[in-house]
């Protein structure tokens, strides 16, 4: 064998197996997710669906799964998925960075079958729309941040009607706030007042720079009640609450409430009569997907927005199901009801957050100066 045949030879293995990588990849349809979401019987059932149908696609779940807008992004941006579960802010916060790397559904499609039977209050919701008003978004599943009593403890007349209860004495250090997501406790120091919970980012939006003077000083009546709010509160959490004993109230997102309550508590939700801060998590696809790739994803959207998926985010997730076809969550009632248009969470801005994480901050410091002194000082 001569020298340049040999080189042919290795240069043509070489091609092959790249070729033959390339191939196998672009048979997988790659899903980020977030945790729980997706099971792997529902990747079976997928995976199944799809070869029946003739598709040479499998699903493969992207590691790790869904954490934040910022890490979805960057996901996406990187091209390492072809599907995602966005929480239907993420779309276009920050100047719609994500939403430009995602495409328009096809609501029409033959193989989206189980659209029909979606909420209609769920649909067509601006912040997810393009600029042709295409929807970039399939609703999936929503919930609220939530406060749960726990019944073993405390009786019916003794639940609290309003948010309100946070700050009074009686409550002190007996319920829990999320710590990460900082705009659902400044949401509820606005509530407080009267206000819608987003009023900070709709005075940015219409340029209103008193009302955002007004909410961020910080010695003013909001950042009191923030402050206050923080020094009120018995716990806090980042990822999922927890269940200290001398919690009454937890604030959550709904999955852990299910799981505690399967073990024999009995915590269920506050309806205060403000309204709850809602969420919507979503089905996209991602821009560049097409022809029979585009078609799997489909059908994979389809099945999860199917009753017997539906039903599990109902059931299972303690999450408000987007699909009439799935029963009502019981304790959280129906979409029609519980998420509601103006209670749903905005596309958050930069300047927004820097201003919530401020005062979210400050909260947080004047939280922990209290309590230094108080246990310096035992006896105050």
């Amino acid at each position: 064998m001569t020298f340049p045949s040999a080189i042919l030879i290795v240069l043509t293995l070489i091609f092959t197996l790249l070729f033959a990588k390339e191939t196998q990849a672009d048979h997988w349809l790659r899903v980020l997710t977030w945790e729980g979401y997706v099971t792997p019987e529902d990747v079976d059932k997928v995976n199944t669906l799809l070869d029946e149908k003739g598709y040479k696609y499998k699903i493969d779940i992207v590691a790790p799964y869904a954490q934040g807008a910022e890490q979805m992004f960057d996901i996406i941006r990187a091209k390492q998925c072809d599907i995602t579960f966005l929480t239907l802010f993420f779309i276009k916060m920050q100047k719609e960075k994500t939403a430009k790397l995602i495409q328009a559904i096809d609501i029409h499609s033959p193989r989206l079958t189980n659209y029909a039977y979606l909420y209609p209050n769920l649909t067509g919701l601006d912040m997810g729309m393009n600029s042709k008003n295409q929807p970039l978004y399939i609703p999936w599943g929503g919930g609220i941040y939530g406060f749960y009593i726990d019944k073993n403890k405390v009786m019916e007349d003794e639940v609290p009607e309003s948010v309100d209860a946070l700050w009074q004495d009686e409550w002190q250090n007996k319920f829990s706030l999320n710590q990460s997501q900082e705009w659902y406790n400044l949401g509820l120091a606005l509530m407080r007042q009267g206000l819608s919970p987003f009023s900070l980012y709709e005075a940015l939006l219409e340029e209103d720079r008193q009302v955002v003077r007004k909410i961020s000083d910080p010695k003013g009546v909001t950042q009191q009640q923030l402050s206050s709010l923080y020094r009120a509160a018995g716990d806090f959490w980042k990822t999922s609450p927890k269940f200290h004993k001398d919690l009454l109230i937890v604030s959550s997102w709904g999955p852990e409430i299910h799981a505690e309550n399967e073990k024999g508590a009995n915590w269920q939700l506050i309806d205060f009569k403000e309204g709850h801060m809602a969420w919507l998590d979503t089905i996209n696809f991602v821009k560049g997907l097409k022809g029979r790739k585009l078609e799997a994803a489909e059908i994979f959207a389809n099945y999860f927005i199917s009753k017997q998926v539906q039903t599990r985010v109902s059931r299972e997730l303690s999450m408000v199901p987007a699909s009439k076809l799935a029963p009502v969550n019981t304790m959280l009632g129906d979409a029609s009801k519980i998420l509601k248009g103006n209670m749903f969470v905005p596309p958050y801005d930069h300047s927004s957050y820097e201003i919530m994480k401020k005062m979210t901050n400050k909260a947080n410091l004047d939280a922990n100066q209290d309590a230094s002194q108080v246990s310096f000082f035992p006896f105050h």
